[in-house]
């Protein structure tokens, strides 16, 4: 009887190869869509945009500047603080454009939110390789546009734009100012020639405003339409004149 057919080298008391298991799925990572608050009047503008982000179940990096605190304090009526952030932020997105503290609910999840200080420029975002979808300033004061504009990277702010600009991420700077001067408007082309969407805090009335929240919202959600993130802020122009009313 012919012995059994073995390939070269093979070893019949060997056990059959088994391949390895696959390794498990790496986590997600998580890429945030980073905010900074300049100290331009317009509190109402950036907490629109920050509750939209987190309904939609987006992850925020927060950058409030140095002088956005103070205009925090003057219009909504209290501190915004490094160590008592999340309170802090709490209180804020409760608060209604009209000045209502309790307008909107606090029980809203934070737990996908980090804080950054203003002054912290080795911040994850100060980096290019840092990981985020974009980055949306509002409001944006005249010295935010022009320190982004020119590179100044004075701040964590600032510095977070910039790299956001480098690295070709979306990038929408909410202007909040009037009448605009020659030096900040030529700042604004700069920056539309380096990519970002420059949006100026303008509402409209086409969608039925009945309040000032309603206002707001529409230049919140405009700002969230330029960065491709879905909300329900406003409504949409259907072409039907008068719908709104």
């Amino acid at each position: 009887m012919e012995p059994p057919h073995q390939t070269p080298y093979e070893d019949p008391n060997e056990a059959p190869y088994t391949a390895p298991p696959p390794d498990p799925p790496a986590p997600a990572r998580r890429r945030p869509w980073v905010v900074g608050v300049s100290g331009a009047s317009g509190t109402p503008y950036a907490a629109a945009v920050l509750r939209a982000l987190l309904r939609a179940g987006e992850a925020v990096d927060l950058v409030v500047s140095r002088a956005a605190r103070l205009t925090v304090l003057d219009e909504t009526g209290g501190p915004f603080r490094d160590a008592h952030w999340r309170e802090d932020l709490r209180r804020w997105l409760a608060a209604g454009a009209d000045g209502r503290p309790d307008a909107f609910s606090t029980d809203i999840d934070l737990s996908d939110v980090r804080h950054w200080a203003a002054g912290d420029l080795a911040g994850g975002p100060s980096s290019g390789s840092y990981a985020a979808k974009g980055m949306i300033v509002v409001p944006a004061s005249t010295a935010a546009v022009a320190g982004i504009a020119l590179g100044l990277s004075k701040d964590l702010l600032q510095r977070a734009a910039s790299v956001t600009l480098k690295e070709g991420r979306p990038l929408v700077v909410v202007v909040r100012e009037t009448p605009l001067p020659g030096p900040t408007l030529r700042q604004m082309v700069a920056l539309d020639e380096a990519g970002a969407t420059v949006l100026p805090a303008a509402p409209a009335f086409y969608a039925g405003a009945t309040g000032i929240q309603d206002l707001v919202d529409f230049v919140a959600g405009r700002a969230l339409d330029s960065a491709g993130v879905p909300h329900k802020l406003y409504r949409r122009w259907e072409g039907e004149l008068g719908r709104a009313r």
